[in-house]
C-alpha cells in the first residue's frame, strides 16, 4: 500500500491502526452483522462505544468531574453562534481575542447576540504573532472571554494561555486539540472539529464546566441548548455514531503510545526538523510570523516568488507530497503536521525543502 505524504489542513491525516481497526471492524463491528453506519444509536454496542469514547477523552485530558464532554455538528463555525447565543444578550460584553481568520468569524457571529469588545486586535500586527498578556484589554464583568489556541492560516500558536481571572475562557482549539497536556481547569469550554488532530470531520467536541452550563439561557431552540445535549448525553437526536467510532479509534490509539506525553513529543520533534530547515536557509525560505508564535501544527513559509511557490508545490506533489499550498487568503506554503503526521512525512518534507533550494536558490 502506497501512502501519501498527507499535510493537508483538515480533513487531516489519521493513524494508520484508527484506519485499519475501521477497515478490520466495517462489515461484522462488535459481531453484530453490521457495520457500526448501520447500528441504532441506541442500541447497547453503541452506547457502550459512546461512552468509551466520553472515557478516553476524560482519561488523556484528565478531566475534573463538573465538566461535561459534549459530541455536537456543524464544526467550530456553528459554535461560533451557539456560544453567544447560549450565554450573552444585548446588554451584556464578551471579549474577544482576535489573532485570526476564524477568530474575526467568531466575533461576527458573537456581535449578532450582543456586544463585543476586542481585547486584542491582531490585524494591529497584520496577525503575525499572539499577544502577551499585558496586551490583553480586557472589559470588567464580561460574560466570557474568547479565544483561538491555534491559527491554521496564519500559522500562529498560543503557548501560555491568557489569565482572565473569574471570567470564563473559552477556547476555539480545533486546530491543536490535544496536541500535548493542558490544564483543562483553566476554561470554563473547549471546542473543536475533530478534523484535524483527532477524527473525521462530522463530529465536534465540546467540554463544559458546570458553572457556564448554569449561565446559559433557557429560551433558545432545543437543538441549541447546551443543556439538551449535556441531560442526553449528546444523544437527544442521531448522533454521528461513525465519527464518533473513528473519534475512538484514534483517541485509543493515542492511548495505547503513551497518551499526550508522547504525542507532544512527537509533534516538536517534527515541528522542529521543519522549522530547523527554514532557519538554516534565511535567503531561501523566510518565515513570517514571530518565533514565539510559530505554530506547531501548521507551518507557514515563503520562498523568494510565487513562480518559485508554485513550482515547489508541483514538485511535491510529484512525490506525493498532498496539501503544500498555503491558503488561498495568504499564498505561501503550509505544511500541516497534525498528531496523526508521522515523523517520516515530516523527514521527506524537509528532505525535499533542502534539494529545492540548492536547486533554485
Amino acid at each position: 500500500m502506497a501512502r501519501a505524504y498527507n499535510f493537508f489542513p483538515g480533513p487531516a491525516v489519521l493513524p494508520i491502526p484508527a484506519l485499519e481497526r475501521a477497515q478490520r471492524e466495517l462489515l461484522d463491528w462488535e459481531n453484530t452483522g453490521t457495520s457500526v453506519m448501520e447500528t441504532s444509536h441506541r442500541s447497547k454496542e453503541y452506547d457502550a462505544l459512546h461512552n468509551e469514547t466520553i472515557g478516553l477523552i476524560r482519561e488523556l485530558l484528565d478531566l475534573p468531574d463538573n465538566y461535561h464532554v459534549l459530541f455536537l455538528t456543524g464544526g467550530a463555525s456553528l459554535q461560533f453562534a451557539m456560544i453567544p447565543m447560549n450565554l450573552l444578550s444585548q446588554d451584556q460584553t464578551a471579549d474577544y481575542i482576535h489573532t485570526g481568520t476564524w477568530s474575526k468569524k467568531a466575533i461576527a457571529e458573537a456581535q449578532l447576540f450582543g456586544k463585543v469588545n476586542i481585547a486584542f486586535d491582531g490585524e494591529t500586527v497584520k496577525l503575525m504573532r499572539i499577544p502577551q498578556q499585558d496586551e490583553l484589554k480586557l472589559s470588567p464583568g464580561a460574560r466570557y472571554v474568547h479565544m483561538t489556541s491555534n491559527n491554521t492560516i496564519k500559522g500562529t500558536q498560543f503557548h501560555a494561555f491568557p489569565e482572565t481571572g473569574n471570567v470564563p475562557l473559552l477556547c476555539d482549539m480545533s486546530s491543536d486539540f490535544m496536541w500535548r497536556p493542558f490544564d483543562v481547569k483553566q476554561f470554563g469550554m473547549i471546542y473543536a472539529g475533530a478534523q484535524k488532530n483527532v477524527g473525521p470531520a462530522g463530529v465536534t467536541i465540546a467540554i463544559l464546566r458546570d458553572d457556564v452550563l448554569a449561565q446559559c439561557k433557557a429560551e433558545n431552540p432545543t437543538l441549541l441548548k447546551y443543556k439538551t445535549h449535556v441531560d442526553k448525553n449528546s444523544m437527544f437526536n442521531t448522533c454521528p455514531c461513525f465519527n464518533i467510532y473513528m473519534l475512538r479509534n484514534v483517541l485509543a490509539y493515542m492511548k495505547e503510545i503513551g497518551g499526550l506525553k508522547k504525542v507532544e513529543e512527537h509533534n516538536r520533534k517534527k515541528a522542529s526538523i521543519i522549522y530547523s530547515t527554514i532557519d538554516e536557509n534565511p535567503g531561501f525560505f523566510r518565515a513570517p510570523v514571530a518565533k514565539d508564535s510559530r505554530s506547531f501544527m501548521n507551518i507557514v513559509f515563503r520562498l523568494p516568488s510565487e513562480e518559485l511557490e508554485k513550482k515547489f508545490v508541483a514538485g511535491g506533489l510529484e512525490q506525493r507530497m498532498l496539501g503544500l499550498k498555503g491558503h488561498r487568503s495568504v499564498g505561501g506554503i503550509r505544511i500541516s503536521a497534525y498528531n496523526s503526521c508521522p515523523m517520516e512525512a515530516v523527514e521527506k518534507a524537509a528532505a525535499y525543502m533542502k534539494e529545492f533550494a540548492r536547486e533554485n536558490g
